[in-house]
């Protein structure tokens, strides 16, 4: 089956295609699904590619530049496709993204990770674009897919994109959280929408033996990783396989007071002070490596929040979110770095004593972590699930 758009044997597509083969984020099996599922098929005419050397989304509009509209449809960058859930207007990024089409890097990858197969059941967690799931129809067969997503105009949009390129999954619109018992049980849950809690309907609604392939993560930061489930006796539990960065399940997104609420004026006055050895290089790693997925797993409730460097000094935040407790570590160049906490937790002496665990064994990666998910709660653990603890 082909289902590609027009201009589907452009050059630039066929060397993002090369791309993902060459460095193993896509499987040679999937080689057929890329070729016939094009991403520029299911992008809008206006959307907002992230420049990977800025740091920032930029806007390109189809009518106005074509060819620098397919660059970036054929860029192994992320694209936002809507702000503000759907509030935005204009061309300039709004604040928060809401929708998106995600590096068909992670795409492929989590694909792989799903290990699914034509006649599988599967349901797809976050229409979007509608891309993941028209991939998933053309591996599954469309009577097979069902994908879900709660903005209503994002679902009806991904919908006619399907129907145009002749692929029918059933598409519905409502919380992805629960699931959709029309249609179950699955083989397969696949959620391309950044997880705080792996939603028990989700265990309850896939055989046993099956999988769940989500992004998931802890309050602590936005560094998620893509959590491969297996279903046995109403729990899920397997590895992470990877780091990424997904906009949140709009049921789970973060909302908690702001910095004075937790940091009044005289603060600093009043809290408690120390010192740590522990260095900016040591501490702040960047978004996407292990540490601060590391720390979130050991470290419940807290929120940490990295500020701009300044005249050599740069503070690290951390808020609870049990109570008000909150720390802030203050590193600066060539001296001691500083450390107020303040509340019935200490914030960076959790932290640090977490800082600690990860070194001592030896910085684990997220790969080597693994989750839990029972009725009673999450659990995380490292290697292997004998010694688990709560998240």
């Amino acid at each position: 089956m082909t289902v590609n758009s027009p201009q589907a044997g452009r050059p630039s597509r066929k060397e993002l295609g090369r791309f993902l083969l060459e460095t193993q984020a896509m499987s040679s099996d999937w080689a057929p699904t890329f070729a016939a599922v094009d991403r520029a098929a299911f992008l809008p005419g206006l959307m907002w590619p992230f420049d990977m050397d800025a740091g920032t989304s930029v806007p390109v509009n189809r009518a106005d530049d074509p060819d620098a509209w397919y660059a970036a449809a054929d860029s192994n960058v992320p694209i936002v496709t809507q702000w503000d859930d759907g509030k935005h207007i204009g061309t300039k990024p709004g604040k928060v993204s809401t929708s998106s089409s995600s590096m068909p890097s992670v795409n492929y990858a989590m694909f792989q990770a799903l290990a699914v197969d034509e006649g599988m059941k599967v349901l797809d967690v976050g229409t979007g674009t509608g891309e993941t799931a028209g991939a998933l129809a053309h591996r599954c067969g469309a009577r097979n897919v069902t994908t879900k997503e709660v903005d209503r105009a994002v679902s009806r949009q991904a919908r006619e994109r399907l129907c145009r390129l002749g692929l029918y999954p059933d598409v519905v619109v409502g919380d992805g959280f629960d699931g959709h018992t029309d249609n179950a049980p699955y083989d397969r849950i696949l959620a391309t929408v950044g997880l705080r809690e792996v939603p028990g309907a989700w265990i309850e609604q896939t055989r046993p033996g099956g999988l769940i392939v989500a992004p998931w993560g802890t309050h602590y930061s936005n560094a998620d990783a893509v959590a491969r489930l297996e279903v046995k006796g109403g729990t899920a539990s397997g590895h992470f396989t990877r780091p990424v960065e997904f906009m949140k399940l709009r049921t789970q997104r973060l909302s908690i007071p702001g910095h004075g609420e937790y940091v009044p004026a005289d603060a600093l006055d009043n809290a408690d002070t120390s010192t740590t050895e522990v260095t900016e290089a040591e501490f702040v790693t960047g978004k996407h490596t292990a540490l601060s997925f590391a720390l979130g797993l050991r470290v419940r409730g807290c929120v940490q929040a990295v500020a701009d460097k300044r005249e050599g000094a740069r503070p690290v935040w951390f808020y609870s979110l049990s109570d008000r407790s909150w720390a802030c570590a203050m590193f600066r160049d060539g001296a001691e770095s500083r450390v107020w906490q303040s509340g019935p937790r200490r914030l960076w002496d959790e932290v640090e004593q977490a800082y600690r665990w990860w070194v001592g064994r030896d910085k684990p990666d997220h790969t080597r972590f693994g989750l839990t998910v029972t009725p009673d709660g999450h659990r995380a653990w490292l290697d292997v699930p004998a010694e688990m603890w709560a998240v």
